[in-house]
């Protein structure tokens, strides 16, 4: 999104006031200053709503024992959830005109996912998918009319991808009707098959014509969502402590696990953001398959907030659960993480083998810390920030290395 502060010419339709219609064309991805809009901002948090619902379920079935079912249930909610979302992000990275009728799609799309959060309930507990259906429904629709506005705007192949975008999102939304019809043991596979097929629609409809996503904001929107997941997981496990001090008096019990998580999610924080990931969105490729990878940081970000609830209950005994299955709830999201993250960002940056085994040993030292019983939750946040510790040390003395280096080459 353009910063609002910034000049811009007589020419640009973004310079005459926000007319209700105008021509909806590409955006230079060479654009400066360009950052998220307030709008972004607000269908970001909106967005969070409909996680934080997907991670009290989580939480819920978790705790009952209900481990397998209750994350089947919670992947496909979020793909649901992760998928609108990222569709709006390189849409409006690409095609934001900010007119009134791209701002009012676009508070219609927002009005999709709090229906979608409202309907996340029955579908874990009944398995009633019609809720989420219509939510998910209406934020696609919005995105088909975003995609007609588009191709009305256009020519040539950019046009046709344009319509291949909304020919397919439509034909993916009568393929969820599946999910209403489908038998309970039937669901997972229609999931898994039209699934499959959203992920396709951008590769099919993009064949012949790339558009015009900016580099810089496309990182920084999903950093920016990774701030809001990673604090709404904050703020899921604060509660769940509060709540558990309130009611049985469990401080002393509930310290470790509190220490414990805060120092996971401030290291998750620091490894996310410790590279400059929009320098390697350079092709369509890298940009494909570092967009679809963030299912699992987000996700596993969300559900590290939800084992940390499931240990609090466990702790005070609300959670009919072992102390193995809900440390495992804190410490296999984390190692997840650590290593998408890894997969995704760090290992482009990182110079030796030294450097590049830092998280993947990580998260395996985190696993392990899953059979400390009590302490598993600490230990697991105190061997997160011992590698943060480590990944700052290799760095300093590579850069160290490197200026002596150069100093020597020019003398």
């Amino acid at each position: 999104m353009t910063s609002r502060s910034a000049p811009e010419s007589a020419s640009s339709p973004r310079s005459a006031g926000h007319w209700p219609l105008r021509r909806m064309t590409a955006r230079g991805r060479d654009e400066e200053h360009r950052v998220a809009s307030p709008l972004e901002l607000l269908f970001d948090l909106c967005f969070v709503v409909a996680i934080a619902q997907a991670g009290a379920e989580l939480v819920h079935a978790v705790a009952e024992g209900h481990a397998g079912q209750g994350i089947l249930d919670y992947a496909m909610i979020f793909f649901a959830i992760w998928w609108a979302w990222m569709n709006f992000s390189w849409f409006a990275s690409a095609y934001d005109n900010d007119d009134v009728l791209y701002r009012v799609v676009t508070l219609v799309q927002i009005a999709g996912v709090l229906v979608l959060a409202a309907g996340v309930s029955k579908a874990f507990e009944n398995h009633d998918f019609l809720v989420v259906w219509l939510g998910y429904a209406i934020m696609r629709f919005a995105m088909i009319a975003q995609w007609l506005r588009v191709a009305r705007s256009t020519e040539g192949t950019e046009r046709t991808a344009a319509l291949r975008y909304a020919g397919g999102v439509l034909l993916c939304q009568i393929g969820w009707l599946g999910l209403l019809f489908a038998p309970g043991a039937g669901r997972p596979w229609v999931f898994l098959v039209v699934a499959l097929a959203e992920l396709c629609v951008p590769l099919y409809a993009e064949k012949d014509f790339t558009t015009s996503w900016h580099p810089h904001h496309i990182a920084e929107r999903y950093g920016l969502f990774t701030i809001i997941v990673l604090g709404e997981t904050i703020a899921a496990a604060t509660v769940a402590v509060k709540s558990a001090v309130d009611e049985h008096d469990a401080l002393g019990e509930l310290l470790p696990i509190a220490a414990g998580g805060l120092l996971i999610v401030f290291s998750a924080w620091w490894i996310y953001f410790v590279v400059p990931i929009h320098g390697h969105l350079r092709s369509s490729g890298q940009a494909f398959l570092w967009g679809y990878g963030h299912y699992l940081i987000f996700s596993s970000a969300a559900a590290i907030g939800a084992g940390l609830e499931v240990a609090v209950e466990q702790t005070v005994g609300t959670a009919h659960i072992s102390a193995l299955s809900a440390s495992a709830a804190v410490t296999l999201p984390t190692a997840l993480f650590f290593l998408a993250v890894w997969a995704l960002h760090s290992r482009h940056f990182k110079v030796g083998i030294a450097q590049q085994v830092v998280l993947p040993a990580t998260a395996l030292l985190v696993i392990l810390c899953t059979f400390l019983g009590d302490w598993a939750v600490l230990t697991a946040g105190i061997v997160s920030a011992l590698s943060v510790a480590a990944g700052v040390l290799m760095t300093t003395r590579t850069a160290a290395g490197e200026a002596v280096t150069g100093t020597a080459g020019s003398a």
